[in-house]
């Protein structure tokens, strides 16, 4: 260590100037920056050290942070063709993210985020914890292994905002008797618990055997430190009960859902049921589904909010008529919008106060994926290697796209340079005008080059990306069928009126023929080049 007699006299200047900042000071600067800036910010001194890892700053800084929201694609097969799990934040304005959530694998399923934190369930016999800031993530051991019939949407995600506990629940299924290994039954009577710095994994027993297909179906989320999913009950008018397990008493509850039966719409079929998270409120969501397409959904989407936990008072919070072909796929509360998907594949935003219904979002469909930048988990496997291929080649072409725009540019500036060389040998004031006006259009005006992006981009991003580049290429061949038909224009003049002044030469035309000659052999050399 440098001791203070041998540092230099700025450095010890500098260091002066920064312990004497006050630290409320400098913490209210930190709450500006983002989590990558404060990692760096870390190893600048002792005193930032502190300050940006205490548990107090943490907290503050998470609590001034900007609020996005997370939607999450799963892996999919589309037309026989894999695509990975992706996903992409939303800003408070409703603008989408570029770069790919470099800690998601392309077979992730996502089972919870909190404070910046995901939860990511794999097919491996473990769960990923990740940091969305600081792309850091731990594997943690499944609490059983080899588990036939284990789903994502048992695994899930809580944080308890008065013991500032992060906790994983995982719904473990009654197994079989006769089974030589683990096997979830459609229910389940243990609740798996494990706090983040524990060294295992907790059984709580449930008050009775509960559905998992309830879960599968319907979901389930965490809100203020309490987990909460839909169970069975048949004498409900809902058919429907909600239960709750506090992820800090570790106990487990019942709420009863609205008495008032949801209105049925003669033409529909079997209702549906989801429970979901809206405004840091507990909501369900229910609508019927098409007859004879029993993922379509028909009539209205109601929305019922919990108002009152204990007096377990509902209200309903929406009712949202259905266009005739909109499914239960991914669907997202943010703000004032909700974002529901249609058969076509795409999602669009509904204004839940207003009336725009159809705004398009972006398509579901994915062309892209995501790639880390340092780990690839996940991506070695054979399934992605055409995935893989495709990015590839789309990087090819913006590659060839570029090298030819600055290949014509340049051949461009040749021509001109050129042209104007040869202009003094026409004689004819008209043509030589004419010309002269005309050269200017030899300048293909493409667009300023940007730098490619070094991270992979997100699938929104990345489909953006190759519609730009589809424009890009198209543009290109008009630019350069305009130019080639000036190009040929020019030196069509230019021949000509050589041509008839080589006829008309005489002892006092101004210009010898050997000039004429030279002029003309220089007006042919331009033509294998601009005609290919």
């Amino acid at each position: 260590m440098v001791s203070e007699e041998i540092k230099p006299k700025k450095q010890r200047d500098e260091e002066c100037i920064i312990n004497c900042l006050p630290g409320e000071l400098i913490e209210r600067i930190f709450f500006k920056l983002p989590v990558s800036t404060l990692l760096r910010c870390t190893g600048v001194c002792e005193q930032w050290h502190k300050i940006i890892r205490g548990p107090q700053f943490v907290t503050s800084h998470l609590q001034h942070a900007p609020h996005y929201a997370l939607l999450f694609f799963p892996q999919e097969s589309v037309s026989g063709e894999p695509h990975p799990a992706d996903a992409i934040l939303i800003d408070e304005a409703w603008s989408l993210s570029t770069y790919a959530v470099p800690v998601i694998g392309p077979d992730d399923f996502l089972c919870g985020s909190f404070n910046g934190l995901l939860c990511l369930y794999t097919k491996s016999s473990t769960l990923k914890i990740a940091n969305l800031a600081t792309g850091e993530f731990l594997h943690l051991e499944k609490p059983v292994k080899n588990l036939r019939g284990d789903h994502f949407l048992f695994y899930n995600f809580g944080f308890h905002p008065l013991t500032k506990e992060y906790k994983i629940t995982h719904l473990l299924g009654d197994s079989i008797e006769g089974r030589p290994r683990p096997h979830n039954n459609n229910r389940f009577s243990v609740v798996q618990v494990y706090t983040l710095g524990d060294e295992k994994w907790r059984d709580i027993k449930t008050p009775e055997a509960l559905s998992l297909n309830c879960v599968k179906n319907s979901g389930a989320v965490t809100i203020d430190g309490t987990l909460y999913w839909l169970i069975e009950d048949v004498v409900a008018s809902w058919q429907h009960a909600v239960m709750t397990f506090d992820l800090c008493g570790e106990s487990f509850a019942q709420i009863q859902l609205p008495a008032t039966k949801p209105e049925d719409f003669a033409a529909g079929g079997s209702r549906r049921y989801w429970i979901r998270e809206m405004d840091g409120k507990v909501c369900v969501a229910t609508a019927q589904t098409c007859p004879s397409l029993p993922r379509w959904l028909v009539g209205k989407l109601q929305i019922w909010e919990l108002e009152n936990k204990t007096e377990q008072r509902w209200i309903q919070k929406y009712n949202i008529q259905y266009s005739p072909d909109y499914i239960p796929g991914p669907n997202l509360v943010h703000g004032d919008k909700i974002i529901l998907q249609r058969c076509d594949g795409n999602l669009y935003s509904y204004e839940l106060l207003g009336e725009n219904f159809n705004t398009e979002l972006y398509v579901y469909k994915k062309t892209a994926i995501v790639r880390r930048p340092k780990q690839r988990e996940g991506w070695e496997l054979k399934k992605w290697e055409a995935w893989e291929h495709e990015l590839s080649e789309n990087e090819r072409m913006w590659s060839d796209t570029h090298r030819d725009e600055h290949k014509e540019t340049a051949r461009a500036q040749r021509y001109r340079m050129m042209i104007n060389n040869l202009l003094p040998h026409i004689l004819d004031d008209t043509i030589r005008q004419e010309i002269s006006m005309n050269i200017n259009q030899i300048s293909p005006n493409f667009p300023d080059q940007q730098p490619r992006p070094i991270r992979r981009l997100n699938w929104v991003a990345q489909k953006q990306d190759l519609q730009n580049l589809n424009a890009r290429m198209k543009k290109y061949n008009t630019i350069m069928k305009a130019t080639d038909e000036v190009t040929s224009s020019i030196i069509s003049m230019m021949g000509g009126a050589i041509e008839d002044q080589k006829r008309a030469s005489s002892s006092n035309a101004g210009i010898s023929s050997h000039n004429l000659s030279e002029a003309d052999d220089d007006v042919k050399t331009l033509i294998p080049e601009s005609l290919p």
